[in-house]
């Protein structure tokens, strides 16, 4: 997916968000024509990640925001005294990243790209000096900061009493939904997150992902060629998460 009309990789002055594909369902979206110039002004656009590279690191100071410009990433927390990380969300284009470390001196969780990723990256303190000066900004984060709560609602609802293919069935939903939002296809996107990542985000093993993967295929719902993913039956899907 193409996030700007220029070369991903190229280091601009400034982000161009007039002429970014996704402007539509970015933190930017709302912003008046001024508000969008010198917020523009202020994004930079570090050097691309790849797969493995951390953007974002648990228990360093927090300091920026990130627009996901193409590519995808994950948000992994490790519980204090634990090897063991877990996976709490997905980014994909068009998402804002951080927006959880407002209020806090440390960021509370890791996030790592799942593919080669571009970013735009917004310094908070000149954030801050902007929206103090332009109520549509602040209120377009706002916005956008009620929307990761409703997710995290959702998703606790999703992961509570549900059975292993409800689980799966909600998030394979809101994937499509998401790269809906985004201007691409609900039925058909590639999965970026592993089979693994993906249980230890719905609470699963990673055999259960699997093996629910695989009878939903042979129920004529999905489709899996590789990691791309077709939603044959978005009615079926529905069905089995409104399962009693």
């Amino acid at each position: 997916m193409t996030a700007t009309e220029q070369d991903p990789g190229t280091r601009l002055p400034g982000a161009q968000c007039d002429v970014c594909s996704l402007h539509g369902v970015c933190l930017t979206q709302d912003l008046s024509a001024d508000a969008l110039e010198r917020l523009d002004s202020m994004l930079d656009q570090p050097s691309p990640l790849k797969r493995g590279e951390s953007l974002i690191t648990q228990g360093n100071a927090f300091t920026s925001l990130y627009l996901v410009r193409s590519g995808s990433l994950k948000q992994v927390v490790r519980p204090l005294g634990q090897e063991l990380e877990h996976v709490v969300g997905f980014y994909l284009p068009g998402e804002t990243v951080g927006l959880e470390g407002i209020g806090e001196s440390h960021c509370p969780a890791s996030v790592v790209a799942m593919e080669t990723t571009f970013v735009c990256e917004l310094s908070y303190a000149r954030l801050r000096e902007l929206y103090c000066n332009n109520p549509s900004l602040s209120e377009s984060l706002l916005h956008r900061m009620s929307r990761e709560l409703r997710g995290e609602k959702r998703q606790l609802c999703l992961m509570s009493g549900r059975t292993a293919e409800q689980r799966l069935a909600g998030f394979l939903l809101g994937l499509s939904e998401r790269f809906q939002q985004r201007g691409c296809s609900r039925y058909r996107f590639r999965l970026a997150m592993s089979r693994g990542d993906i249980g230890s985000h719905l609470g699963l093993a990673l055999e259960t992902v699997s093996r629910v993967l695989g009878r939903f295929q042979r129920q004529g719902v999905i489709q899996i060629a590789t990691r791309e993913l077709t939603i044959l039956s978005l009615e079926g899907l529905r069905a089995i998460l409104e399962e009693s």
